[in-house]
């Protein structure tokens, strides 16, 4: 049986995370709940924490704070942000993850659908640093990770507008780490590869694609939620404090398929 570390600087500590009512999101929740934060995230639907909130009181854990947001209205998205620093304190871990790989052929994307393809996956993530990090340096500093994906690295086709905005999450955390280090503010990035999600599933999965990757993979494992939540979790406590700017893979091995060939 595995056997994952604790992290005493994440106790209490005021982390906000987009996208947590599933997927990926839902294990982040978990995971810092576990470790006595006070998790604050959003999601798309009215009451769509509500279940992932009571998991986390049976299991012992700090109620996690959740509303509802469409991250692509700023303005709301950063009014809601303010009302996290205002109820809870200020943020001391922000986690981007909220976005969607909606698959679409290059010739039927029109510029609003490339617009919105940005909205969705890109650009949320500058204005939600944007938001906290003035409360974030007051407080001492911070820590700031950004979800991309090894898509970009890959060329996944029948993707260009997801794989475009995770793309330029790279140069997102590479500015930002840079302009706001002096603020004790770290920025990296988690790349997670081909994660089995329920949605994956559901779209997605069959036992020819489990095998593709597979094939494709150093390590010969699917990867599900639990593996990207774990290093996320490194990155955002203090045992991770030297770090900046950093793109941290954790795909199975499967983008050295890509540098290779």
């Amino acid at each position: 049986m595995n056997t994952y570390a604790s992290y005493p600087s994440l106790r209490d500590k005021v982390v906000f995370i987009s996208g947590g009512s599933s997927g990926i999101g839902a294990e982040l929740v978990r995971a810092f709940a576990a470790q006595g934060a006070r998790v604050a995230f959003c999601g798309t639907r009215e009451g769509g924490g509500d279940a992932l909130i009571a998991e986390c009181i049976a299991a012992g854990h700090p109620a996690p704070w959740y509303a509802p947001c469409d991250v692509r209205d700023v303005p709301a998205y950063q009014a809601l942000l303010a009302r996290v620093a205002q109820e809870l304190g200020p943020v001391g871990v922000l986690v981007n993850n909220a976005g969607r790989d909606d698959r679409h052929a290059m010739e039927d994307v029109t510029p609003e659908f490339w617009d919105d393809r940005l909205a969705l996956n890109l650009k949320h993530y500058f204005f939600a640093i944007q938001a906290v990090a003035p409360g974030m340096a007051a407080a001492g500093g911070g820590s700031i990770v950004n979800m991309g994906s090894v898509s970009w690295l890959r060329g996944r086709p029948n993707l260009v507008g997801y794989t475009t905005a995770k793309a330029g999450i790279l140069g997102l955390t590479r500015t930002l780490a840079r302009e706001l280090g002096p603020r004790h503010i770290r920025v990296n990035a988690i790349v997670p590869g081909a994660i089995v999600t329920e949605r994956q599933t559901t779209l997605h999965r069959d036992p020819a694609a489990d095998q593709a990757f597979l094939d494709a993979q150093c390590l010969k494992i699917r990867l599900d939620p639990g593996h990207v939540a774990r290093p996320t979790l490194f990155l955002a406590a203090d045992d991770s404090n030297g770090m900046t700017g950093q793109h941290v893979l954790v795909d199975a091995g499967i983008a050295q398929q890509s540098v290779l060939t």
